[in-house]
């Protein structure tokens, strides 16, 4: 069985697939518990979601695995965002007519380009560990918990930080009941410490290097203009108090939440 965690999975299904059922927090509305629990004040209590194995992409064909392809940072921002604009459903078991997993991991293996379903026992293989002070939108914060699977495993992008004190994020994740992107404390609601950050081993030549800090230039911002000088700014501006004009985070495309929070 691809998707454990059902009363009818078979237990010899079980010996032969990754540990599964990561526990994964609800999307919410603005203002409510940002985990989803039963318990608002008991963040320890909290649902818990089968999560799918490794395996090719779920096109109806029989073809093998693929190797990843090449993005860039925007790219990976970019595709994320075809998500959150699409609000997929969350589900361990339905998949996209891409091919991925619609689950926390299946969405970061869509975002990176991985052309393979991943889960958070494998995604660390397609990454290179890094600090937190390296930390760029694009790269992933992965939780897996080893000892038990079901225990708090999940993975969000990072989006860029929200706050100049770097206590703060714009998260991209696929957790209940859809695709979501909010401000989130560093580096997560639970198990903060136990998250690892790290960055895709397939990035395009160029897009791993520290950001520069020099001002590109009005030029570089405003109607159509995009990249990681836009997210910057989206980041600064939050920290100024200018929040509350982005609906979900800053980004690499120049929307007009970056033009009203600049006025």
């Amino acid at each position: 069985a691809r998707q454990g965690g059902g009363a009818t999975a078979s237990r010899s299904a079980a010996l032969v697939r990754p540990a599964a059922a990561p526990r994964e927090p609800s999307a919410t509305q603005e203002g409510e518990h940002p985990g989803g629990y039963a318990d608002p004040d008991d963040p320890s209590e909290g649902p818990r979601t089968p999560q799918g194995s490794s395996e090719p992409l779920h096109t109806g064909s029989d073809g093998g695995a693929a190797s990843p392809g090449t993005v860039t940072r925007e790219e990976i921002i970019d595709r994320a965002r075809t998500w959150l604009a699409a609000k997929v459903p969350y589900s361990m078991s339905a998949y996209r007519s891409d091919g991925y997993r619609q689950d926390c991991s299946g969405f970061v293996s869509m975002a990176w380009d991985l052309r393979s379903n991943q889960w958070t026992g494998s995604l660390a293989s397609f990454g290179e560990r890094i600090t937190k002070d390296e930390l760029q939108p694009g790269d992933m914060l992965l939780f897996h918990n080893a000892q038990d699977p079901e225990d708090g495993s999940h993975v969000t992008l990072f989006g860029g930080w929200a706050d100049a004190a770097h206590t703060k994020y714009t998260a991209y994740e696929q957790t209940p009941p859809r695709t979501r992107s909010r401000t989130t404390p560093y580096a997560y609601w639970t198990n903060s410490s136990r998250y690892i950050p790290y960055r895709p081993k397939n990035l395009a030549s160029g897009s791993a290097g520290p950001q520069s800090s020099a001002f590109p230039g009005a030029a570089a911002f405003g109607p159509g203009k995009a990249g990681a000088h836009v997210t910057r700014l989206g980041a600064m501006l939050v920290a100024r108090g200018a929040g509350r004009y982005y609906r979900i985070g800053p980004g690499p495309r120049w929307t007009e939440a970056d033009r009203r929070a600049t006025a």
